[in-house]
């Protein structure tokens, strides 16, 4: 168990032992504190500053999670990485425009060459809309081709949405109408697609800012997506080529029927999982996200090294 999650209204959390101990209405339950590497809260949880204490000695992160909008509240990290030299090259290539753009072209190219091929796999399955899939993965490979002519941030950004408003118009085309899925909406989600997308993403970059900090990383300072107040940028970063991965994980755990519309609950003009969609979502994401975090980790490491020699790439 890599992740533990606590969503149980009124839930209590405490060290026994080598044992974290979750006691709730539903019962008591024990998990090796070696097994846990993060701990997200999505409901009312008592705990004190003394477990805190101990979960960050451990190096375990903590986040606290907003069930209604599928954003982060908080995060609590381990003791960070000792090398201040790290921190020092990623300043100085985060001053350096050309080294932005570079690394930013990157990310931009990987994404939207992964939305083309997800988009172009899923042709075989969806012969109904294949056409309307077909002409999105052409225009985003070759939206990807001109990548590298890009001169300044602001024109790979307008490409890079120019790439989003295509792959999401045939992205709402995979869902039925039931689940009024009309593209990417956010904060509050309307819907249940974009529910599940919101609350992916947020699990995912939480991955990323622990992966950074552990690396000896800024996570605030980024090179694509440029330091901004209350933002960890450089997560932003290395989030942006896996997004295509949570979309399809999206649509195939709707197209399977794990998650449905009954799952979610509606208040005011939001959309969120509720109690058993919830258990359902983490415990897909879970079995899924592995593999991402294997890759952040690289990212990571091999950024580190990168900066340090002055030559960008992820």
């Amino acid at each position: 168990m890599a992740t533990l999650y606590l969503d149980r209204k009124d839930s209590e959390l405490n060290l026994e032992g080598g044992a974290l101990v979750i006691r709730n209405p539903e019962g008591r339950k024990t998990v090796p504190l070696a097994l846990v590497q993060r701990v997200v809260i999505a409901a009312k949880t008592y705990l004190d500053t003394n477990l805190l204490g101990r979960l960050a000695e451990a190096g375990v992160a903590v986040m606290l999670l907003d069930p209604r909008h599928g954003t982060r509240r908080a995060q609590l990290l381990g003791n960070g990485h000792n090398d201040a030299s790290v921190r020092l090259a990623q300043y100085r290539a985060c001053a350096d425009a050309a080294y932005c753009l570079d690394f930013a072209k990157s990310l931009v190219a990987a994404k939207l060459r992964r939305q083309c091929r997800w988009l172009t796999e899923t042709t075989g399955r969806r012969r109904d809309i294949r056409s309307v899939l077909e002409d999105a993965a052409d225009k985003l490979q070759a939206l990807a081709g001109n990548i590298r002519q890009a001169q300044s941030l602001d024109q790979l950004l307008g490409m890079e949405g120019s790439g989003g408003r295509i792959y999401f118009q045939a992205y709402a085309r995979l869902f039925p109408a039931s689940l009024s899925f009309q593209g990417r909406r956010r904060r509050p989600p309307p819907d249940p697609v974009n529910a599940v997308l919101s609350l992916s993403y947020a699990l995912l970059h939480t991955r990323a800012v622990q992966m950074a900090w552990a690396a000896g990383l800024d996570p605030l300072l980024g090179f694509y997506h440029q330091p901004y107040w209350g933002r960890e940028s450089l997560a932003c970063d290395l989030v942006e080529p896996w997004r295509p991965c949570l979309d399809e994980w999206a649509y195939q755990w709707f197209r399977q029927r794990w998650l449905q519309a009954g799952h979610f609950s509606r208040a005011g003009s939001g959309c969120r999982l509720g109690k058993s969609g919830r258990q359902r979502f983490f415990s897909a994401f879970e079995q899924q996200v592995k593999p991402l975090q294997r890759a952040l980790r690289r990212q990571a490491t091999t950024l580190v090294k990168e900066l340090k020699t002055c030559k960008p790439s992820i």
